[in-house]
C-alpha cells in the first residue's frame, strides 16, 4: 500500500513538471482532492525523491505568484461569455 502511494507521488510531482500544472489540475486528471495532490508533492515526494521535489515546488511557487491574474482573466472571461450571449 505504501510503494503505491509514493508511486503516485511521483507520478504527480512528473506531471505537474512536464504540463506545468497546478494543483487543481493535477487533482482533476488523477481524479483524486487537491488536499491528496499537495499532501502527497508537499510531504510524500520531498522523502522519496528530493530532486522532483524541488522541480514541483519551483513550479508551485510560480503558479501561486501567478494565481491572482488568472483569478482576474477567469472573471472577464465569465462576464465576457454573459455579454456575448
Amino acid at each position: 500500500m505504501k510503494n503505491l502511494v509514493e508511486e503516485r507521488a511521483v507520478e504527480l510531482g512528473e506531471y505537474i513538471v512536464e504540463n506545468k500544472a497546478t494543483v487543481r489540475a493535477a487533482a482533476k486528471e488523477f481524479g483524486i482532492s487537491k488536499s491528496t495532490v499537495h499532501m502527497d508533492v508537499a510531504e510524500r515526494l520531498k522523502k522519496v525523491n528530493p530532486v522532483l521535489y524541488a522541480e514541483v515546488r519551483s513550479i508551485l511557487e510560480l503558479n501561486k505568484a501567478q494565481r491572482h491574474i488568472r483569478g482576474g482573466l477567469a472573471t472577464k472571461e465569465k462576464y465576457r461569455k454573459i455579454r456575448d450571449y
